[in-house]
């Protein structure tokens, strides 16, 4: 067929485990370029001592960057006639137990939603938050939910490989947290509760048939994270609601939850034909 006569498709159409980690690696290593490049000019609207501060502050803290990221994913799935097949219904559906870790999900964000203290911020900060919410769910569940499943698809692994895999890349994309200065045990946690975050939010996608509401879902749950705590993996002097003492632990919950779903997660999504 014509759109396999081009190597680079042919390349990306041909699933194997190691493509999908350059393709994260490579993500990775152009977004923390783009950070970089950056940085010279966007610097002086960062605040170091507290990054929610300002609307500007949080979108060229956090945002900026993604942006630039979200641009290159979506450069790389058009290159490889990836965009409908990525946003297209799921090829394997859910089982109705798997509507449980949906709730699960939710949960929690509502629970911030409603304990955090608006009265610390502005309403452009919060507002701010959310649109970069939005940028980083998009572009994460985009790469690990989205591209790096349908390598693994694409090789023929068992669905329990492929999100075993997908969320094992996603957690340990984020120890690179390690070369910004954060402490060994505060990335260490990052990444076993981005492993468990990463197994729902495979099972957000296939049970509501679409990569459309993992992403939402994530976009929900950084910001509402981050102003519930008033800083990014930390926590500043913004007033503590007994609310939010509830929400705390589904951290760890979703870590166990996430391994005993992987008990029963089953399927295999048939081995494409390539010509």
């Amino acid at each position: 067929m014509i759109e396999q006569s081009n190597g680079w498709k042919r390349f990306w159409n041909s699933g194997r485990f190691w493509k999908a980690l350059v393709a994260v690696v490579g993500y990775i290593v152009l977004y923390q370029l783009a950070g970089l490049a950056l940085g010279p000019f966007v610097g002086d609207q960062i605040d170091q001592d507290n990054l929610f501060a300002t609307p500007a502050s949080v979108f060229f803290g956090l945002g900026a960057a993604i942006v630039v990221g979200s641009i290159i994913l979506l450069v790389f799935i058009a290159s490889v006639g990836w965009l409908r097949p990525l946003f297209a219904k799921q090829p394997i559906g859910g089982r109705w137990w798997m509507w449980f870790f949906v709730v699960l999900v939710i949960t929690p964000i509502v629970l911030r939603f409603v304990g955090i203290d608006y009265g610390f911020y502005g309403a452009d900060v919060v507002a701010t938050s959310l649109f970069v919410g939005l940028l980083i769910g998009f572009a994460e569940e985009l790469l690990y939910r989205g591209i790096v499943v349908k390598i693994l698809r694409d090789a023929g692994h068992r669905e329990w490989i492929v999100a075993v895999s997908s969320a094992l890349l996603f957690a340990l994309s984020h120890s690179i947290n390690l070369l910004v200065g954060q402490p060994v045990i505060v990335v260490l946690l990052t990444v076993v509760y981005t492993f468990g975050f990463g197994i729902l939010m495979y099972l957000v996608m296939r049970v509501t048939g679409n990569l459309v509401w993992a992403m939402l879902a994530h976009a929900m749950t950084d910001p509402t994270t981050f102003l519930a705590a008033g800083a990014v993996d930390a926590s500043s002097g913004v007033a503590h609601s007994p609310i939010l003492d509830i929400a705390g632990p589904f951290n760890i919950i979703f870590f166990v939850a996430a391994l005993i779903a992987l008990i029963f997660i089953r399927g295999r999504v048939a081995h494409p034909a390539h010509v």
